[in-house]
């Protein structure tokens, strides 16, 4: 009995650190859990008590092995699947971020920078304002919520003991780092338009009227153009930060499979 006992506990004790490995790396790399403003030990507490409750649910029937080496190796694919997953989701708040970049750019904002509270990186004030946008969505929709069901139903597709497919999960993870731009393109398109339009506008004044002072002038008016279509396309970028988030909680689980 004592022998079956220990034999039981020693499995949970295994089971419990795979799943830290896997969740680890939400806390690292994924949106709003990889917070700057979420203290490093909220973030550990956090994942100790999602690892707790997960790794009941993840070792369900099987049997991981006790040995040392293979708990290593065990370690870091469970750490590889959870980083693979976490990517894809941090991919969208990536294209978030660009695309701010992108009306910084053609506004004029990208010659002051802040930093930014989300990632403690220095942003500009557009790309700023979209991540905070991005954020208050994640959190309306219960994104987090979306990603944890997300990270549990990966135990149904590569178990504890199971190995992913390796070539799957890079190809996945490629052709979702190649639509960083393409998103933020999608993303920043109204303004980006407007402001082109504006430009080509002032051009075209500027050689009618070569005594005025087309900066002076086309600067305020790029700023103002700026923020009316901003304002006007903040809530269809909250539909499509929310649409796109359950396309990359369902592109995370596609890339993941067994070989």
């Amino acid at each position: 009995m004592n022998a079956l006992l220990q034999q039981v506990g020693e499995q949970h004790v295994i089971a419990f650190f795979l799943v830290l490995a896997r969740i680890g790396p939400l806390f690292i790399v994924a949106p709003l859990f990889s917070s700057k403003m979420i203290p490093m030990r909220a973030r550990g507490v956090a994942a100790v008590a999602l690892a707790v409750g997960l790794s009941p649910l993840a070792l369900g029937d099987e049997k991981v092995p006790t040995d040392a080496l293979s708990i290593a190796g065990l370690v870091g694919k469970e750490a590889l699947v959870g980083f693979a997953f976490a990517f894809t989701i941090s991919v969208l708040f990536a294209a978030v971020s660009i695309a701010g970049s992108f009306l910084d750019t053609l506004i004029g904002f990208s010659y002051g920078g802040l930093v930014d509270p989300v990632n403690g990186n220095q942003s500009s004030v557009l790309s700023q304002l979209y991540t905070l946008v991005g954020v208050m969505v994640f959190i309306a929709i219960g994104g987090d919520t979306w990603m944890i069901q997300g990270l549990a139903k990966t135990y149904d597709l590569v178990g504890l003991t199971d190995m992913p497919a390796l070539g799957v999960m890079v190809g996945g993870a490629q052709h979702t780092f190649s639509t960083i731009f393409l998103s933020a393109v999608e993303l920043a398109a109204p303004v980006l338009i407007a402001l082109v339009i504006t430009d080509a506008g002032f051009g075209v004044v500027s050689r009618v009227m070569p005594q005025l002072n087309v900066f002076a002038v086309g600067f305020p008016a790029k700023i103002l153009v700026g923020f009316l279509i901003v304002g006007a396309s903040l809530p269809f970028v909250a539909g499509w930060i929310g649409n796109q988030l359950q396309q990359s909680v369902l592109s995370a689980l596609q890339t993941l499979r067994v070989a």
